[in-house]
């Protein structure tokens, strides 16, 4: 029997844990599925590499999500509001996209109790992501980001931003990484000063990396926030996604399967 092929693009790749996530809970369900990560070079190839390689459904993440709310034949849900994708669903040759991370990521800060006000460091397609699901909830979202031209989406979208060095510091309950800075190297989003004074005024830390102990994450473990990185965030969006792919809804055991294989 043929294997169904799924992938995650982005780029880099190597150290998303989507396909030891998913591979795990195909061989749970006993499906005779493959998932594998794919390094894609240039965004505006999404579409026909996707339908060229005969790939059933993927994943997608840094930088592709925009390209992919653009190239998808029909774009479904919550995804038109944020204008960003992360999941393909080839459909006879079709091409569906979801945007699963907006509710994954409000499944994985369930923890994080009595938020009303948010800051968010960033403005790429997770950020428009969480912006927007936060906005759904009535939860007050400031958004910076150190180039002005990403901020449009958000202004457009009533949120209020700043550039990320000239921005007022005011009190926040929740501050989020959505940027990639702190993945490959020891930096932070924003002057560590800074970062340190909102701290102070702050009760709860979200970092979208995951695997790793943040700059970010260790400044506001000093401070004595409640922090989490990315891990639920990546678990609750596959679980949707995986949901979408087989069509059917995932029960706890497949879950915990999932849970487990990411911390391998």
């Amino acid at each position: 029997m043929q294997k169904n092929k799924f992938v995650i693009f982005g780029n880099p790749i190597e150290h998303s844990k989507s396909p030891q996530m998913h591979n795990a809970a195909f061989k749970h369900l006993n499906l005779n599925n493959t998932y594998e990560t794919y390094l894609l070079e240039d965004g505006n190839t999404l579409k026909d590499v996707f339908i060229s390689e005969n790939i059933k459904a993927s994943n997608i993440t840094l930088p592709f999500k925009e390209f992919a709310y653009i190239q998808a034949d029909e774009v479904k849900g919550i995804a038109n509001e944020i204008k960003a994708c992360n999941t393909f669903i080839n459909e006879n040759g079709k091409v569906l996209a979801y945007n699963t991370d907006a509710p994954g990521f409000m499944k994985a800060i369930e923890d994080f109790d009595d938020i009303k006000t948010v800051l968010l460091i960033g403005a790429g397609g997770t950020a428009k992501a969480i912006a927007i699901a936060l906005k759904d909830k009535n939860i007050d979202v400031t958004v910076i980001n150190r180039s002005k031209e990403k901020l449009e989406f958000f202004k457009n979208n009533g949120f209020k931003t700043f550039l990320s060095d000239n921005f007022r510091l005011e009190a926040y309950d929740l501050i989020i990484n959505s940027t990639s800075v702190g993945l490959k190297d020891e930096k932070y989003p924003i002057a560590m000063l800074k970062l340190e004074n909102l701290f102070l005024n702050s009760r709860y830390a979200f970092d979208c990396i995951y695997g790793k102990e943040t700059p970010f994450l260790k400044l506001a473990k000093q401070e004595n926030l409640m922090v989490k990185d990315g891990e639920d965030m990546l678990l609750y969006q596959g679980v949707l996604a995986l949901e979408l792919f087989i069509g059917k809804t995932i029960d706890k055991e497949t879950i915990e399967v999932m849970r487990k294989a990411l911390k391998q």
